[in-house]
């Protein structure tokens, strides 16, 4: 029973690593494809793409499940809005500023999803997450103040871009507290299905199609990557949380943004020519690890009842 139980926790986390894996090259990916395509009609492709595919699944599986969108709970559509709008939010914020600095940003989503817990589901706040969160807070400043200082000659264009992506963790939030009481009741993509679906149909009015036309081999190739991993990052969560403990997964899905630095990193010291370079000081990657070890630690530290949690991964694994 051990070595099964093992191999189970194994497999989630290896699925917790590919969520993780493909949210960290994603902003880099949004970035370049940006140069080429608006990003109304990259988030519209995203949300069409994982849609189709999950829907033709089910046509061809399953046709049963396809009720759901005839008449979708209230709570699923406003929780598919909430998505939309996180997905336009963290693409505009990278309009503003660069990739490792909108997935730092965009950590504060965790922390507010932990408070939201406290406040919505009657969960119980301890010291240690108390102190996550004081850390959390005091990297996002010192990281906020430091690089704004290196946007000097554009400091409303770095603020514009903090906000954009603020907007996108907050409604981050809003989809997961909602998600969170919706796959109690429903197979999870059955959900992410009609999530998908519904920011699609509200984008198909504004996406420039023309945009996709002209477009050569490789920002095709790119804008195939976005949709693919809109669906298997999610997926992989789902499955992530069937097989092991959920703080296990937040905590190696929080981990996402080293990830991203690295690769930024890497990529500025080559000094490729398809991205722009980024510039951290000493203090913002000081700022930047208060940031993701502070929201690590208030996940880590959850003394969410056990018997829930179960229940919760129970639900997402149907």
């Amino acid at each position: 029973m051990n070595s099964i139980a093992s191999a189970s926790n194994y497999k989630g986390v290896l699925y917790a690593m590919v969520t993780a894996f493909l949210w960290g090259f994603l902003p880099i990916f949004l970035k370049v494809a940006l140069k080429d395509i608006d990003p109304i009609s990259i988030v519209w492709f995203r949300f069409s793409f994982a849609f189709l595919v999950l829907f033709i699944y089910y046509l061809i599986t399953d046709r049963k499940q396809l009720n759901i969108i005839k008449r979708p709970p209230l709570l699923l559509i406003i929780a598919a809005i909430g998505l939309g709008v996180n997905y336009i939010g963290f693409l505009k914020g990278l309009n503003y500023t660069s990739p490792s600095n909108a997935q730092i940003i965009i950590q504060s989503g965790p922390i507010m999803l932990a408070l939201a817990g406290v406040l919505f589901f009657k969960e119980k706040l301890n010291l240690k997450q108390m102190v996550g969160f004081g850390i959390a807070g005091i990297g996002l400043f010192l990281f906020y103040r430091t690089q704004l200082q290196t946007f000097i000659h554009d400091t409303d264009a770095f603020n514009l871009g903090f906000f954009w992506v603020e907007l996108a963790a907050v409604t981050w939030v809003l989809y997961a507290v909602l998600q969170k009481k919706l796959v109690q009741q429903h197979p999870a993509q059955v959900l992410n299905m009609v999530l998908y679906g519904i920011p699609a149909l509200i984008y198909t009015p504004m996406a420039d199609f023309s945009a996709f036309q002209g477009l050569d081999f490789k920002t095709w190739a790119i804008v195939i990557f976005l949709g693919v991993n809109t669906l298997v990052a999610y997926g992989s969560i789902a499955l992530a949380f069937k097989y092991t403990e959920a703080y296990k997964v937040s905590i190696i899905v929080t981990l996402n943004p080293i990830i991203t630095l690295i690769t930024m990193s890497i990529l500025t010291y080559l000094q490729v020519s398809w991205i722009q370079p980024e510039s951290m000081t000493l203090y913002s990657l000081i700022g930047a690890v208060l940031v993701i070890g502070g929201a690590v630690t208030a996940v880590f530290f959850s003394k969410a009842k056990k018997e829930k949690a179960l229940a919760v991964q129970k639900e997402v694994s149907k």
